[in-house]
């Protein structure tokens, strides 16, 4: 299975960085191959991340998720060449990344790190990392999603979100065609409510989609945040 994940051009010469900070030495080789592979050149920062984060240009960062992420985070979004890179946690709980959400943290790798699953999700992110928005519609990003499903109500964690719709996580059962209202908040964009129904789900996974409401005029927000940000 790990061996499908890896491109063809595993050896082209890097067109983006990325910075992993603070990281220990078998995530840093790790990740480091990982991102290779996809043409993205691996920085490993310590005790200068925040100088170096506010002046040089990174396209994405991975930050252990914990209580010094905030302060590499808030380096990050208040820098002008770095607030829109791609930031990616690692280890920690659910909980613990929902903290950072207002950072906008976009994926996170999960502990203990295995090359199979890391790659997976570096290939899920790199056309955001690369900047092909073309090909990429879908922004990976990780925030609290409040859920009001006819009489019930229930909490989510985003996976990606799209100007037509998200796909989310739940210990919660849906059902597909199901109506629904999300409530959240991204980065710049304050909370917004918009009404959807479930388009699809994988209960195995507790992972599912919502098709925003096209009739729901809430949701041109959410385009003109998606478009805003990957125009940045």
């Amino acid at each position: 299975m790990g061996n499908s994940l890896v491109p063809l051009s595993s050896s082209r010469k890097p067109v983006a960085r990325a910075a992993l900070v603070d990281l220990q030495e078998p995530s840093r080789n790790l990740l480091s191959e990982c991102f290779r592979q996809f043409g993205i050149d691996a920085i490993s920062m310590n005790s200068d991340h925040a100088a170096r984060l506010s002046k040089e240009k990174f396209e994405a960062c991975v930050v252990r998720v914990g209580s010094h992420a905030e302060g590499v985070l808030e380096s990050v979004r208040g820098s002008r060449s770095n607030n829109r890179m791609v930031v990616y946690g690692l280890g920690g709980s659910v909980k613990d990344a929902m903290r950072l959400s207002k950072y906008g943290l976009n994926a996170v790798f999960q502990e203990p790190l295995e090359r199979p699953t890391a790659l997976k999700l570096v290939k899920a992110t790199q056309m955001l990392v690369l900047h092909e928005f073309r090909r990429y519609v879908r922004i990976p990003v990780m925030t609290e999603v409040s859920i009001t499903a006819g009489q019930a109500h229930f909490s989510a964690t985003s996976v990606e979100v799209s100007s037509g719709g998200m796909s989310l996580k739940t210990a919660e059962d849906v059902s597909t065609g199901q109506p629904l209202e999300v409530s959240f908040s991204l980065l710049t964009l304050p909370r917004i409510w918009v009404r959807g129904h479930v388009s699809w789900h994988k209960p195995g996974q507790k992972i599912f989609g919502v098709r925003f409401d096209l009739r729901d005029q809430r949701r041109l927000r959410i385009k003109e945040w998606v478009e805003s940000y990957l125009e940045s």
